[in-house]
């Protein structure tokens, strides 16, 4: 160990051991990490192997990089042989001159007079033709070297590469799932899902393939320069005196890119938040009419993303064009220098100052080049920076970790000492104030108060969810803190008032509640939490698929598959929190009993708003502001009159009219309609169980809607015809200036290439003029030029820098916005479909339309470059020697070839990334939204396996991908070098047999081969291309679906003076994700302008469903449902939503302010905040409202996690009224309250139904008696109607169900 040691402390259980320190040679060493880490942070996690790989891949780059410097040796020996035969002719061309024994001499001379004017220049004795041979075999030779080296420094990259990104995901989504709630609380899942996919992906792509570029590259810079000082020193050093301020520019631009690209994202994770959000309570949405409110939110938060885009693409412009201005300054000064040493001095031969000159650029160039490189590290480190912070951060409370006790025996004692409790995510509002109470082990505890009390959140401190800021929570006398947690958590059962349940069948969800159960057992648990029976009906019974979020089954069911889930486990302590609340009255007896079966021995604590749960339990705590005010039995309690007694008389007398009809012996059975009231206006509740979201609203299909793997064609595989240019550009018309603008820009940029073929053959050709004044007057002429064309350059890449970034972002917000308006726009079934979970549409927003910029935007820039480039060079070549062109053109297909397949190779395996990431995405949407869910079960390693295993497919998909795209590399880099051999070889006959000027050679060679690398740039851009049109058809194939119920379209009935008369006639209906199953089975019922209407009968028998075809989220499959008479089908969707009022059992909020919440009530028309204060003071809600901090202004938290379920519900319903509906629905609205609330939510609603036809689903039969109409319902009709005295007349169903909760045959 490095320094000294020295003993802190002795590590307490459960922490880590950081129990020592380390002295001063230490810091040093952890600096130079730090340094290193900055360094290599991306390449943390590569083995052994991968790391050999690297490194061979590497090596590879750097021969690779050095085959073009090699190249410049032998184009140097092959010019001076050039200008050699040139001088000769030229020599000759005089009719004084002739050949002798191989010199050049005077015609009329002696050989001694020749002799002595010094003629001793040689002649005859060069072959053009077999010089020009033997250097075609040096090209072909280094051109096979870099085939070989290309293909394994690109394919040995990308696999070791994707090994490495599949390791950071795994460790990622561990981490994640390794977080304490509290960390959950502060941030928000849609951003961990981006984080997920896109952030990763941009790491994948900082170090894959680009790596073994960048070495390559920069190899070849290297080499360049050595080549320069190697052969001549002094050109060299003049041409590096600039290039500092190409390599600041480069630094620059580099820097700019980074942050400004960390700006974007930032921006863009808000906005997927938002469309996170609300297409996981679409329902809600469709319900207020909030699609186009919703789509400008989305809209305003992707603003800023996009200006953060337009800004990077102008710094990239400007520096783009900065750098091109200083590389033709340094042409300009190396060629006016360089030429003098050449004519003036003799220092160096032409062929020198080429090699130098050319080594020079080159290297240049490949830095030049190099630098997209640098853009794709910098934007990889900024996601690895984020993605690492989390890996590396130490969870507060880690729940995988092996440290702590695991008691032998547990009694199951509990005790809460002075404990003092704030959410993390709301530091101001105490919860919990010195809260001291014991739950004696084997009895019933039951936890009373108003909401808000902080009686949940002491079940989630039992849980260890949270730790406390002071006291501490012991079993048996054991801190828990200082118990291992998965050992802890497996002791306790609990069963929730909202439950979760996994995408997966009913028999693996009850599974879930204890690793490697047998079916016999799951078979138990089922009979013993009633829930054997109905599963039994079910079509493919325990196999049944529950859907996303339990989504396809009704509350009850879904309740008792959780207690079932919570009995398998065989707890020790079992934790009710509202567990019946969501039930009807039949499931609700039954589920009591089942729950009263299994208390027997177990600690048992319940939090419950209906007396009769609770009446027998062995000691009833009262809970007021945090504290424990007072505990003891129901009788002890009544007689201390104090908050229990209060609640108790205030809950008998709204039963008293009811009890004295229905009493049977001395059960007071309708102590289980009416929940517990309190009299304290309650403190916000911090962030209660998240909600889950697949509950939009009351409108879960009722039915147990499984999607079967069989019942459903799989269309994962249909696949889709990548969408046609001219689509695209349809798109990105209204931006036609700055296209035009920026095509200009490109197009002046694309001829700059071969203008730089016609002046390096021009000085060549100068080389061998006979006359010095006439040379160096053109060599002045020429340098001056280059200057001309740097400035140029400069001003057209700034132009088409910022034309392309402006409308390629802009053209992404807008598909954006068009994607979430489609989307939004889609009917409820749409949404039902598995394949369109708010996970997998979140992510589709985000990378489809980012990719389809692939199509539009720069890429056009490239495109227009590489054409104009490979235009002018066509032109320029065929103008002075047509057939070396032809000869030359015959290797444009090859480089368009390469380009071809690299693109058709990588759209393919874009489609399998994606679909293989797709899944993965949605199993870590599933675990990261249902966290609490996860972790009270202890499945955290499950969910983590799942998501593993998930990874094994795209990680197979890359490397297939490394060797296809290896060898496509590989070739395109070595067409050059072939093409180089073939036409040189080619030139030197034409220059031979001919008479062709060999300047002429060299400007067809140079001007085709920098079109054709120009060829091969564009053809580098072939995958974002391919990748965009896939991604644009799947955005077309959503914008053109047509939705069988669209909000969107104008057409259908609207009517002045909306009386709100119902009548259903004879409704069949199945839902469309499940078909075999028959919700509605004939329903027939009527109602009249101002009745209400309750239904009332046993979960699952089409109660929700009937409110949902009124509201048009579905339509029946036969039968009529009509609104005035006239049938809802006609009527126009947005106009008859518009009519309706919605208040659910768990209403969505979304994650603004409460003024922002009701006033989502009514989107037609601009409210007033006395319109809100209004409705709020309907609603009961006002004076909460004004006792809390920021008063209307507070926020509610994501899905209205920082409030109670009473104080939610008030909201939806001031949201309702605010609305000033015809209709009102109204779904067990007041079912999740405490009695104080329910009262006065009750009176709310009272008032609100004044005047408004009312249709009330609803448990407590108590909250229905006076309806106009009572409905009973069973199996999807009506089996009996009335008013409640008539229906208690009668003696059927309805009796039965009053008097005993009987089930409803």
């Amino acid at each position: 160990m490095p320094g000294s040691v020295k003993l802190r402390s002795v590590k307490k259980f459960g922490q880590e051991n950081d129990g020592y320190e380390f002295s001063d040679e230490g810091k040093l060493f952890s600096i130079l990490d730090m340094l290193y880490c900055r360094f290599a942070l991306q390449f943390r996690f590569a083995s052994c192997r991968e790391i050999c790989m690297m490194i061979f891949g590497s090596i590879c780059a750097i021969i690779h990089g050095s085959a073009q410097p090699l190249m410049l040796l032998v184009f140097g020996m092959l010019t001076d042989t050039f200008i050699e035969y040139d001088i000769e002719l030229n020599e000759l061309t005089d009719p004084e001159k002739v050949c002798v024994n191989n010199t050049i001499q005077w015609r009329n001379l002696t050989e001694e007079e020749n002799l002595a004017l010094n003629m001793t220049k040689s002649c005859g004795l060069l072959d053009i033709e077999y010089e020009m041979t033997n250097f075609a075999y040096y090209y072909v030779g280094i051109g096979a070297g870099v085939f070989i080296l290309g293909y394994l420094q690109i394919s040995l990259w990308i696999t070791a590469a994707a090994r490495q990104i599949q390791i950071i995901r795994k460790m990622y989504f561990r981490k994640v799932m390794r977080m304490e709630i509290g960390w959950f609380d502060c941030t928000s899942v849609g951003e961990l899902n981006t984080r997920m996919s896109d952030d990763i992906n941009k790491i994948n792509d900082a170090i894959a393939d680009q790596v073994g570029i960048f070495i390559q590259r920069f190899t070849t810079f290297v080499c360049g320069f050595l080549m320069g000082f190697a052969k001549g020193w002094k050109l060299t050093l003049v041409i590096v005196s600039v290039s500092p301020l190409i390599g600041v520019g480069a630094g620059l631009m580099a820097l700019f890119v980074a942050k400004l690209t960390g700006m974007e994202l930032q921006a863009y994770a808000k906005a997927g938040a938002v469309a996170d959000e609300v297409l996981s309570s679409v329902r809600t949405v469709a319900a207020f009419g909030g699609e186009k409110k919703e789509v400008e939110r989305y809209d305003r938060n992707l603003v800023s993303a996009q200006r953060w885009g337009i800004r990077k693409g102008l710094i990239m412009g400007f520096f783009t064009g900065y750098m091109w201005f200083i590389i033709f300054l340094c042409y300009a000064l190396a060629f006016w220098y360089g030429s003098s040493l050449v004519v003036d001095t003799q220092e160096y031969s032409p062929g020198t100052l080429l090699q130098v000159f050319f080594g020079v650029l080159i290297a240049a160039l490949s830095l030049g080049q190099a630098s997209p490189c640098l853009e794709a590290f910098a934007a990889g480190r900024g996601a690895a920076t984020i993605i690492f912070e989390t890996i590396e951060r130490k969870p507060e409370i880690d729940c995988l970790s092996e440290a702590g006790y695991k008691l032998d025996k547990v009694k199951g004692d509990l005790e809460f000492h002075n404990i003092t409790f704030h959410y993390p995510s709301r530091p101001e509002v105490k919860i919990l104030d010195q809260l001291n109470l014991q739950v004696k082990s084997g009895e019933t505890t039951a936890f009373v108060g108003p909401s808000g009390a902080g009686k949940s959140t002491a079940i989630q401190l039992i849980q260890r969810f949270y730790d406390p800021k002071e006291g501490m929570v012991t079993l048996d006398g054991h801190d828990i803190r200082g118990l291992n947690i998965q050992w802890l958590r497996s002791l306790i059962g609990i069963v929730e008032q909202e439950p979760v349940l996994f995408a997966t069948s009913i028999a693996e969800n009850i599974r879930y509640g204890r690793p490697g159960v047998s079916n016999d057992d799951i078979v138990t648990a089922a009979k013993e939490a009633n829930a054997y029976n109905f599963i039994m009906d079910l079509p493919q019974k325990f196999d049944t698929l529950v859907g996303e979020g339990g989504g396809q089954m009704s509350g009850g069911q879904k309740q008792r598959i959780a207690i079932a889930r919570a009995l398998v486990r065989n707890p020790r302590i079992l934790l009710l929190d509202m567990a019946t609340s969501a039930l009807d009255n039949e499931s609700e007896a039954v589920v009591q009993e089942a729950l009263d079966k299994v208390r027997m021995g177990r600690t048992t604590i319940s939090i419950a708003h209906r007396l009769s749960t609770i009446k027998n339990a062995d000691v009833i705590v009262g809970f007021e502001h945090g504290r424990a005010v007072e505990r003891g039995k129901h009788e002890e309690l009544l007689d201390r009159k104090g908050v229990y007694f209060t609640l108790v008389t205030l809950q008998s007398q709204g039963d008293k009219a009811l009890n004295q009809k229905a009493r049977q012996g001395d059960i007071l059975v309708f102590d289980s309609f009416y929940p517990i009231l309190s009299l304290f206006h309650c403190i916000c509740r911090a962030s209660l169980h998240q909600r889950s979201r697949s509950q939009l609203s009351n409108v879960v299909p009722e039915l147990s809607v499984a999607i079967t793997g069989d019942g459903l064609p799989d269309d994962d595989s249909e696949e889709v015809e990548p969408a046609p240019v001219a689509r695209i550009l349809k798109y990105n018309a209204p931006e036609w200036p700055y296209m035009l603008f920026g095509s200009f820009g490109a197009a002046v940029n694309g001829g700059v290439n071969p203008v730089y073929a016609l002046l390096f053959s021009q000085i060549l050709a100068t080389f061998s003029m006979p006359d010095p004044v006439e040379q160096r007057r053109e060599i002045n002429g020429i340098c001056l030029f280059f200057v001309v064309v740097g400035l140029v350059s400069f001003f057209t890449q700034l132009l088409q820098g910022y034309a392309f970034s402006k409308s390629g972002e802009l053209l992404t917000r807008r598909l954006r916005c068009l994607g979430f308006q489609a989307m939004l726009g889609q009917e409820i079934a749409w949404f039902d479909d598995h394949r369109n979970s708010p996970g997998a549409l979140t992510t589709r927003l985000a990378t489809d339309a980012s990719q389809v910029q692939g199509a539009t935007g720069s890429q056009i820039g490239m495109i227009v470059n590489s054409l104009t480039n490979i235009g002018v060079a066509i032109i320029i070549s065929f103008y002075f020697s047509w057939k070396l062109t032809l000869v030359i053109l015959c290797f444009l297909p090859f480089l368009a070839l390469s380009g071809g397949f690299q693109a058709k190779m990588l759209t393919g395996f874009a489609k399998q990334d994606k679909e293989a990431m797709e899944a993965a995405g949605q199993i870590s949407g599933e675990a990261l939204n249902n966290i609490r869910t996860i972790a009270g079960l202890g499945k955290e390693r499950n969910f983590v396996e799942m998501f593993e295993a998930q990874l094994e497919a795209p990680y197979q998909a890359a490397l297939k991908k490394a060797n296809v795209y290896g060898a496509c590399y590989g070739f395109a880099q070595c067409v050059v070098f072939m093409a180089n051999s073939a036409s040189y070889r080619f030139g030197g006959y034409l220059v031979y047999q001919e008479g062709l000027h060999f300047s002429f050679v060299f400007r067809v060679i140079s001007a085709i081969v920098t079109s054709g690398t120009a060829l091969g740039r564009a053809s580098s851009y072939t995958p974002d291309y391919a990748k965009a049109k896939i991604s644009a058809a799947r955005f077309f194939q959503l914008l053109d679906h047509i939705p069988k119920i669209s909000v969107y379209s104008d057409e259908g009935d609207k009517w002045d003076h909306f009386k709100g008369d119902i009548e259903f006639i004879d409704c069949k209906f199945t839902y469309p994700s499940r078909p075999d199953i028959q919700v509605l089975n004939g329903l027939s019922v009527s109602v009249r302008p101002g009745q209400t209407l309750a239904f009332v009968g046993s979960s699952g028998c089409g109660k929700s469903t009937s409110v949902q075809l009124l509201e048009r989220f579905y339509d029946p499959n036969s039968g009529r449902v009509l609104i005035d008479g006239r049938e809802s089908t006609r009527a126009n969707v947005a106009f008859l939503r518009s009519k309706i009022g919605i208040v659910s059992q768990e209403p969505i909020l979304f994650d603004c302010s409460i003024e922002e919440n009701i006033r989502y009530g009514d989107n037609q028309r601009h409210l007033s905040m006395d319109d809100v204060i209004a409705a709020a003071k309907k609603a009961q809600l006002h004076d909460f409202v004004m006792s809390l901090p920021e008063k209307y202004d507070t926020n509610v938290g994501s899905q209205g996690s920082q409030l109670s379920r009473g104080q939610k519900q008030r909201i939806a319903i001031a949201r309702a009224i605010i609305r000033d509906p015809k209709i009102l629905l109204l779904d067990e609205a007041t079912s999740a309250l405490d009695t104080e609330s329910e009262k006065t939510v009750q009176e709310a609603l009272d008032k609100a139904r004044e005047g408004r036809t009312c249709i009330v689903i609803a448990h407590r039969l108590s909250t229905i008696q006076n309806s106009d109409i009572i409905a009973v319902m069973s199996r999807g009709y009506v089996i009996e109607k009335g008013t409640h005295d008539y229906l208690m007349s009668l003696k059927g169903a309805y009796y039965k169900l009053v008097t005993t909760g009987a089930p409803i045959s």
